[in-house]
């Protein structure tokens, strides 16, 4: 009888095979799933004086392993350093301090959630415990290990507030900022940071306030979203605020809470050029006394002069008239900015200055405002002459706390107009020049923004 050739190739095939396993039996007998487990010191100090403080883990798996790495008082309390954790086969170490997985005391109140902590001081049987993964098989070693004078207090976070629970990462002057104020039981290194639902982390600044880094106590951070350097903040949302608080010895503690981001962006707005080139149209007028104004009384209002000018214009006035200016400011940011008055049309007094037009209970107001200011080189200050951007039928009503708010909002642009009595003739300075910028009140002068559509300005003596 005759054998096909593919039957008789198979069966030498399946032979091979069974001889090169019986011979890698031979040669490479199975080996013990945990080949090593030990520690290198029997007694640790766990005190960072830099003496005994840890003792070396040592183990050693032949095949891939489940691992765990426990230790357990007289008393039967349980310690968890590693616990089932996917380990392949090969050599390993580890440094151990003491510190394991989070616990805490019977009846102990704390603040935060402990990560890592010390094991009080005492006597500990260690298991080094390996799991096959494959065929569910268990080996383990132990031993003893002693802990003394081990740091006991706990770095926990006793206080955690966080204020306004809802922030405006805008510089508009109401809710720029999030202090979350801390107090720490123990000195520690804290991080603090904001973490969005897709796990986006934004760090936080500790605010300098005499305390060291590592200190215990009262610790301040503080959050502008990072605005105030020029960076875009965080987009609008939930956030968890997170602070992890740990020690010398590797001692962790967590705690939790949340905020808001709304109206989130960079404010940035400019003047826009005319088609003449010039950014400011200037014009005169004469001046009477229907146009007298002050935080008590509101005067007639100007027209805004029409027409664009040369950028080679000049202006002769007899003195005593009004100077009057008209420009274009547009909202190019990714947030409103908000204004205040004075609106437009408004006449100032040549030695008026803004706070003039001011009521006391609107100078809290101010700061975070956009303006445009008007100074001419004999002023006293610097741009004493300011107006809100835009009328108040063009930008947007807010109330927030019972106070009226006004916005410009993204890519609007407004015509801002006022004028200025011009009464003070120094003769050495005549003419004077004169010029615009657009102002964010308290912040700064935006770049490119300063001493705009500058002009010449002789007055004519009234005698």
């Amino acid at each position: 009888m005759r054998f096909s050739p593919v039957l008789l190739a198979t069966a030498a095939l399946v032979a091979a095979l069974a001889v090169i396993v019986a011979g890698n039996a031979l040669l490479q007998p199975s080996r013990p799933l945990l080949l090593e487990a030990s520690f290198s010191l029997a007694r640790i100090t766990p005190n960072a004086d830099g003496i005994d403080d840890v003792t070396e883990i040592r183990y050693a798996l032949s095949r891939t392993a489940r691992l765990s790495i426990t230790l357990t008082r007289a008393d039967g309390t349980r310690f968890a350093f590693r616990e089932d954790e996917v380990r392949t086969a090969g050599e390993y170490r580890v440094l151990f301090s003491g510190v394991v997985n989070g616990f805490a005391l019977p009846e102990e109140r704390l603040g935060g959630i402990v990560e890592r902590r010390l094991m009080p001081d005492g006597e500990y049987t260690w298991e080094i415990r390996a799991v096959d993964v494959q065929t569910g098989a268990v080996m383990s070693k132990s031993g003893t290990l002693m802990l003394a004078d081990g740091i006991s207090q706990l770095p926990d976070i006793q206080t955690f507030e966080i204020a306004p629970e809802v922030f405006t990462p805008n510089q508009d002057g109401y809710d720029d900022r999030v202090s979350i104020n801390l107090y720490l039981a123990a000195p520690a290194r804290l991080t603090v940071y904001l973490e969005s639902a897709d796990g986006v982390r934004y760090y936080v600044a500790e605010r300098f306030e005499g305390r060291l880094p590592d200190e215990g106590g009262a610790r301040v951070f503080d959050y502008d979203g990072g605005v105030d350097n020029n960076v875009t903040p965080p987009p609008d949302g939930e956030y968890r605020v997170i602070a992890l608080a740990e020690d010398r010895i590797g001692q962790r503690v967590r705690r939790e809470g949340r905020v808001t981001i709304r109206d989130s962006g960079l404010p940035n707005a400019e003047i826009v050029a005319q088609s003449s080139g010039r950014t400011v149209t200037w014009a005169t007028m004469p001046y009477d006394d229907s146009y007298y104004t002050d935080s008590q009384t509101q005067g007639k209002r100007v027209e805004p002069p029409l027409g664009v000018q040369s950028t080679m214009a000049q202006i002769t006035m007899p003195q005593g008239d009004l100077l009057i200016f008209r420009l274009t400011v547009l909202n190019y940011g990714s947030t409103p900015i908000r204004t205040i008055g004075p609106w437009q049309g408004t006449v100032y007094q040549y030695d008026q200055t803004e706070a003039a037009m001011t009521t006391p209970e609107n100078r809290d107001a101010i700061s975070g405002a956009w303006r445009v200011g008007v100074q001419c080189e004999r002023s006293e200050s610097s741009y004493p002459w300011r107006w809100a951007l835009g009328t108040q039928e063009e930008l947007t009503r807010v109330e927030r706390d019972g106070e009226v708010l006004w916005y410009l909002q993204p890519n609007q642009q407004v015509t801002v107009w006022g004028a200025v009595r011009m009464t003070r003739l120094i003769p050495t300075r005549n003419p004077q020049k004169c010029f615009a910028a657009l102002i964010h009140e308290d912040v700064a002068i935006p770049p490119r923004q300063n001493r705009v559509g500058e002009i010449d300005v002789r007055l004519v003596p009234l005698d």
